[in-house]
This record gives structure tokens, C-alpha cells and sequence, in this order.
């Protein structure tokens, strides 16, 4: 006969009882109940309360904002696919592959550019093998669904490649996108390699990315080189966990 299990703590009485309310959507567009609310209605404390509530907001279920209380959040992710780097761009010369794909699903997408001319920061000097203080072109972009930041995108160019480029330093959007203006610059790019890290966010990607408490975030890399293995071009997004779906197509040949 197996050994009997230990009756869980309360507090994850609590949690697993709020787990269940949420998931049947009682909660759906209101605050949870309040902290001294909870506590009257399963008769403990303020501070067993507030652990049941942890153990939600490390799962990634509710997030806290106070002094407004405790929010479920809400789900309505944005499906990612890395491969489309190299697509086929919209025909549209007013929307890029994202704008066009979201404005399709019914969303509405927008998103902000800065572009400047910065010392490259270690990660980008280390990919494009740049030596210290050397300057690089970076367009650094908020992408937004439904007036929410979903991810941000920087994109970091070897300053002498793209100086001459009035697409690439100029803050407006590039509908045929920037690829294809560095191969018209003579740096056709053969190669791509992909990095993923999952962690949580630094002060400079919540703010920008408006992240609550408790969100991971998964910071993508992406180094381009020609075909002579020079690197040209190094992007980093950080994409939120709850708010982000990452779908990769990967095709199969016979051998």
C-alpha cells in the first residue's frame, strides 16, 4: 500500500482553489478579490494569502500592481516565426512582413524607430568582430499589438557598411526591409545564426517592454554574414513570455 501524501499547506489550498476560479474565468476583466477579502473568506491570515498569491504570480497566472491589487493576466499571444527574416515581403509598400501579417489576423499593429549612431555595446562588438569604441548604426524598434508592446527589435549595422544608406539611418520603416538594402550595398547575406536565451528581464527591458513582475523574457540573437563568413548585421529582440507563441517551420529533405 503506497504511503499516504501529506495534505498540502493551506496556502496552496488557496492557490490551487484560485487556480481553478481563474481557469473557469471568474476573474476574466476584474481584480481578484483583495488580500484581507481572501483572508475572511478562508479564515487565515493576510500573510498565507499573500503566499497563495506568490506561488500564482510565479507561475505566471496573475501579476500584482499595486496598490490596485492583483490582476489576472491576459492572454493574446503573438505567433513569432524567426525563419521569416528572409521571407517574401508584403506587396504593400506601406506595411513590413509584421505590420501586414498582424493587420491580416485583425490586430492593430504599429510600432516605434529610433535610429542612431552608438559605440558598439559588448554582445554586438563581440558578433560583428568589431574592435572597442567602434561605432555601429542601430535601429531600435517597439512593436505593439493593440497598443501593448510585444517585443522589441534592435538591429545593429557596422557604421562604415550602411553610412551611406538614407533607408537604414533614417527613423521610418523599410517595407522591402533591410536585408535587401544591404545586399544592394554589396553585403548579400548567406548565413544567419540564431541564439535563445530564456531569462528574466533587465530595469532597461521592463521598461521598455512594460513587463510585470514575474515575466520571463527570451532574448533572441541574430547574426547575419556574407558568404565570405563577415558578419554585417546583429539584431537582438526580447520577446515576453506572455505575450509571445514561437513557431518554427523547419523543412526536411530525403537523404
Amino acid at each position: 500500500m503506497p504511503p499516504s501524501q501529506p495534505s498540502p499547506s493551506l496556502y496552496t489550498r488557496i492557490s490551487n482553489d484560485l487556480r481553478k476560479r481563474i481557469n473557469a474565468g471568474e476573474f476574466s476583466g476584474a481584480p481578484l478579490p483583495s488580500e484581507a477579502s481572501l483572508a475572511a473568506t478562508y479564515k487565515t491570515s493576510r500573510i498565507t494569502v499573500r503566499k497563495g498569491l506568490s506561488e500564482l504570480i510565479q507561475e505566471g497566472l496573475i501579476y500584482a500592481d499595486r496598490p490596485r491589487g492583483y490582476f489576472v493576466r491576459r492572454r493574446s499571444p503573438m505567433i513569432y516565426r524567426p525563419q521569416h527574416g528572409f521571407g517574401k515581403q508584403p506587396p504593400s509598400p506601406a506595411l513590413d512582413r509584421f505590420l501586414a501579417e498582424m493587420t491580416e489576423l485583425g490586430r492593430e499593429a504599429s510600432q516605434t524607430i529610433e535610429v542612431s549612431v552608438v559605440p558598439a555595446p559588448p554582445i554586438v562588438r563581440q558578433r560583428l568582430e568589431l574592435e572597442e569604441g567602434e561605432l555601429t548604426a542601430v535601429r531600435r524598434r517597439i512593436r505593439l499589438l493593440d497598443g501593448q508592446p510585444y517585443l522589441t527589435n534592435d538591429s545593429y549595422y557596422p557604421y562604415g557598411l550602411v553610412k551611406g544608406s538614407d533607408e537604414i539611418m533614417s527613423p521610418a520603416d523599410i517595407p522591402r526591409g533591410a536585408n535587401a538594402v544591404l545586399a544592394e550595398l554589396g553585403h548579400q547575406q548567406g548565413l544567419t545564426v540564431h541564439e535563445y536565451e530564456w531569462r528574466m528581464p533587465n530595469p532597461a527591458e521592463k521598461a521598455r517592454l512594460d513587463i510585470t513582475p514575474g515575466t520571463p523574457v527570451t532574448e533572441e540573437i541574430l547574426t547575419g554574414y556574407t558568404a565570405a563568413e563577415v558578419p554585417v548585421r546583429c539584431v537582438i529582440n526580447c520577446l515576453p513570455g506572455d505575450r509571445i507563441k514561437m513557431v518554427l517551420e523547419i523543412e526536411h529533405t530525403r537523404t
